[in-house]
């Protein structure tokens, strides 16, 4: 499974809903995380920079439509800074991620919301996947498991989100959210893992929620 599909499961309830933790800065993780997918297969590389950039270097198709999609819109852009990437909602791999996790039978199309007009709800029907992710990070955050790259972009995204304490809070073990952003932290410093893409990605989200919320802090400050 994708790391963009596994960062899916988590950010979603069983009913298909995003949530409440991650609703707002969802986007900005989905990209993150298919630009890493991307990165692995060899068709992007993320430039080692305070600012780093993401340069596509192969439009060779993978063969995996979550992926043929992401590099064709991304194509264009080869180049930009990853934090305005982040904010691109034509990059926004959710339809695409939707789509493969129905065809392996991990969630199924429900009915639309608010009363048939609001959006398809495509709830789980296997909890299995999620329940596997869930069960790995818990390990991870312990020490009784190694984190692989895709347990700590995963985490990297979360935090950056804002997200990694409500949600995987039970995983977490009783931490506080300051105890699990450390423990984040350290991972991604400290494991064989935690490469220059992981720390360009983590280090652009949280730039990239800081240009987001910067309007909201002013106007609130100011108002």
């Amino acid at each position: 499974m994708l790391i963009v599909e596994e960062l899916h499961l988590l950010l979603t309830r069983p009913d298909g809903r995003v949530e409440s933790a991650a609703s707002v800065h969802r986007l900005f993780g989905a990209i993150a995380a298919v630009i890493v997918d991307l990165s692995l297969r060899d068709r992007v590389v993320v430039t080692e920079e305070k600012n780093p950039a993401v340069q596509v270097v192969s439009a060779d198709p993978i063969g995996d439509p979550v992926l043929d999609t992401a590099l064709a819109r991304l194509a264009p852009l080869s180049g930009k800074r990853l934090q305005s990437l982040l904010m691109r909602s034509k990059l926004d791999p959710l339809d695409q991620v939707v789509e493969s996790l129905v065809a392996q039978g991990v969630l199924v199309r429900g009915e639309r919301g608010f009363f048939g007009w609001g959006s398809l709800r495509t709830p789980e029907s296997d909890p299995g996947p999620e329940m596997l992710i869930r069960s790995r990070l818990a390990a991870v955050l312990s020490g009784s498991a190694a984190p692989a790259l895709a347990d700590v972009t995963i985490l990297a995204i979360l935090q950056g989100m804002n997200a990694a304490h409500p949600i995987l809070k039970n995983e977490a073990a009783g931490a506080s959210a300051g105890q699990l952003k450390k423990r984040i932290e350290q991972l991604v410093a400290g494991s064989a893992a935690g490469d220059a893409v992981t720390k360009a990605v983590n280090t652009a989200i949280a730039a990239a929620l800081m240009a987001a919320m910067t309007p909201v802090i002013v106007a609130t400050t100011t108002g």
